[in-house]
């Protein structure tokens, strides 16, 4: 699979917003925005719980957090135990980010930083995968997939935004503005994809309420 230019675009989008983005998750924005977070954006919440929940005990397990961002998945990863995680992010200034997280942590050795699009650089199979936020700007969703089969020896999990009649064309045409592509799905296309790119165990959750994402668990 090549690298396409939607997902530099979207690299280069990500790379520019790290600061902003990082208060999200750790709620350092003031109330209101906060409050908008909360009521729509609570997808990225709800798929956080969801994804450790699918995990279960990571204790002495190696984790590839792939778009790892500014590295809330990454430190929460490692505060359960997980003897390595890899974190790999295309955008330089995400992956600072991460470092900042985990510098002042006893967990900072446990972590390898890697710079770089999926699927690109040389990576270690693991027991766990996620890409959280990713596919949205994957042009090739099945070639990413296919390319990931076998760097998981248990769950990959990932999660693909779906078309909302409000919230999908007004997020369309924001990040149109900023020449960062979306790509959306339904259950259908998303397990397509999935059998097409050699998975064959495809668990498949919409998020309830204001949530976008369908968060899916994917097992060879």
């Amino acid at each position: 699979m090549t690298v396409s230019t939607t997902s530099s675009d979207a690299a280069r989008f990500f790379d520019g917003f790290a600061a902003q983005f990082d208060t999200l998750y750790d709620e350092q924005r003031g109330p209101v925005m906060r409050w908008i977070d909360r009521r729509f954006r609570s997808d990225m919440f709800a798929r956080f719980a969801l994804t450790f929940e699918a995990m279960g005990d990571v204790a002495g397990k190696s984790v590839l957090d792939i778009g790892c961002g500014s590295g809330p998945y990454v430190v929460e990863t490692l505060r359960r135990g997980a003897a390595k995680v890899t974190a790999l992010d295309p955008a330089p200034g995400m992956l600072e980010l991460t470092r900042a997280r985990i510098a002042n942590t006893p967990h900072a050795d446990k972590c390898e930083l890697v710079l770089g699009l999926f699927p690109g650089p040389k990576l270690e199979t693991h027991d766990f995968a996620m890409a959280m936020g990713v596919l949205d700007y994957v042009e090739d969703a099945e070639g990413f997939l296919r390319e990931l089969r076998p760097l998981v020896r248990q769950v990959a999990m990932i999660s693909f935004p779906s078309t909302h009649w409000f919230r999908t064309p007004v997020r369309a045409v924001r990040y149109k503005l900023r020449n960062c592509p979306l790509y959306f799905y339904d259950e259908w296309k998303i397990e397509s994809l999935a059998r097409r790119a050699g998975w064959t165990n495809i668990e498949i959750n919409k998020i309830e309420g204001a949530g976008l994402d369908y968060h899916v668990c994917l097992r060879s």
